[in-house]
């Protein structure tokens, strides 16, 4: 089978060998796919349920591995378990081992739903805490694949926590870069406990990621955040267990939290490759659910900045339209900010790719107030399950849509929560204030 990586420009549509880490194409600098010359069977879906009872062999174990013959760009014999051993990097089977779709009956009631209807998949499960661990599996494989030494990245704070992990588990370096005093503890601890070199720049995470990059071009290294397009390759095993979860019968909605926007890149490369391959018939719609304070793909989408809706166009999006923007954004000293720090981003850096997803799904782009996010969050804790800000933006974005009648009652609606939450003082200080929603205040003796 031959593997590439390819433009995603319709009208450029170059070819690179995977053997190196380039992840924009030289000639239009648009992001690149990993393609594949061999469409899978859908005769599979037999062997991923097989493999849930993993039989000692930590790859079956893993929620990203079970499906490795759908992202198999190291081309290898993946019932070999020693060539499985000897390529795939992993946790010991326990990235996605756990993240599933679950009903969760206080958050249906929440946004109004009935809860055989609603699915929360919790990817706080994985084990640095986040979705992250599902791409830095792919990413990791392919560096050593290249026999990289180093893994650099910026971060909110869960992807460090995430590459430290698997570059410490590795024997990799690994140097991460972060806003300066914009990291929830949690996440930052995670970044020293796991043997990191962590290096604060003052900005937000949009410095952070372009100075990463320049330190990479000049010093060497390699780039684990989502323009990797490994790193979108192993979250598309997201979709795949949702989709495993209901027979693979795609659900109406899939509904993410939107940060650089590398989750819905991922998620419309998977149901592009799987309707593709005549595995699904049905698209689902995807919500991307931005924050207030950080919502640059929700007025771009939706044509509040000039009057002009941003879109794929079959390939030709306005990219004026998106310096324009980010010029204006710097012009007014407009930067993002909210507490949901792991989507407090301006510059999207996969927002071209995240574009393609809402044009092939007929997707929406909403936003919501941060104390929409602080409900969402905390009836999920509610229901006895676990979720940071950031994610609390999917039960409220869901909320809206039932509201607006856009989503419908007896939809089914199949939420991502992206990650755990790591900030304590948050939800002690959310739980003090008896005026908020889901509020269970201490009491005192």
């Amino acid at each position: 089978m031959k593997v590439e990586k390819k433009c995603i420009n319709p009208a450029c549509a170059l070819s690179y060998s995977i053997n190196n880490d380039i992840y924009r194409c030289s000639s239009c600098s648009y992001l690149l796919d990993i393609e594949y010359s061999e469409h899978p069977d859908k005769s599979l879906i037999e062997t991923f349920f097989q493999r849930r009872n993993p039989n000692g062999n930590i790859f079956n174990e893993s929620g990203v591995w079970r499906f490795r013959e759908l992202i198999n760009f190291v081309n290898i014999d993946t019932e070999d378990i020693d060539e499985c051993s000897k390529y795939f990097v992993s946790l010991d089977g326990s990235e996605g081992r756990l993240s599933r779709p679950y009903k969760m009956s206080k958050v249906a009631n929440y946004v109004n739903m009935p809860s055989d209807n609603l699915f929360l998949q919790p990817e706080g499960y994985n084990p640095s805490g986040s979705f992250k661990d599902n791409g830095m599996a792919a990413a990791v494989t392919h560096a050593k694949l290249l026999s990289i030494k180093k893994l650099i990245c910026a971060s909110t704070g869960n992807t460090s926590a995430s590459a430290a992990m698997y570059a410490s588990n590795e024997g990799l370096d690994c140097e991460v870069y972060i806003p300066k005093g914009e990291i929830a503890p949690g996440k930052l601890g995670q970044a020293f406990q796991f043997g990191a070199q962590v290096i604060q720049v003052e900005g937000n995470f949009d410095d952070a990621l372009s100075k990463s990059l320049d330190i990479a071009a000049k010093e060497g290294g390699y780039t684990v955040n989502s323009l990797n397009p490994f790193r979108l390759e192993g979250q598309k095993t997201i979709v795949f267990r949702i989709l495993e979860h209901l027979n693979w019968n795609p659900p109406d909605w899939i509904v993410y939290p939107g940060g650089a926007l590398g989750n819905i890149s991922s998620c419309g490369k998977a149901l592009i490759d799987l309707y593709n391959w005549g595995w699904i018939k049905k698209i689902p719609r995807v919500l991307v659910v931005n924050a207030v304070g950080a919502n640059t793909f929700y007025e771009l989408v939706n044509g509040l900045f000039e009057n002009t809706k941003l879109a794929w166009n079959n390939g030709k999006p306005d990219i004026t339209l998106i310096e324009k923007y980010y010029k204006k954004q710097s012009q007014d000293k407009r930067f993002p900010k909210t507490p949901a720090t792991a989507i407090q981003i301006g510059k999207p850096a996969n927002i071209i790719k995240a574009l393609r997803t809402i044009e092939f799904t007929n997707g929406i782009v909403e936003q919501v107030e941060d104390e929409d996010m602080m409900d969402g969050m905390s009836v999920v804790g509610i229901n006895g399950f676990d979720c940071e800000m950031a994610s609390g933006s999917v039960p409220s974005g869901i909320m809206k849509l039932r509201k607006k009648e856009i989503i419908q009652k007896d939809d089914i609606v199949v939420g991502v929560l992206t990650g755990r939450q790591k900030d304590p003082s948050m939800i002690i200080k959310y739980h003090s204030d008896k005026s908020n929603k889901f509020a269970i205040p201490p009491r005192d003796l």
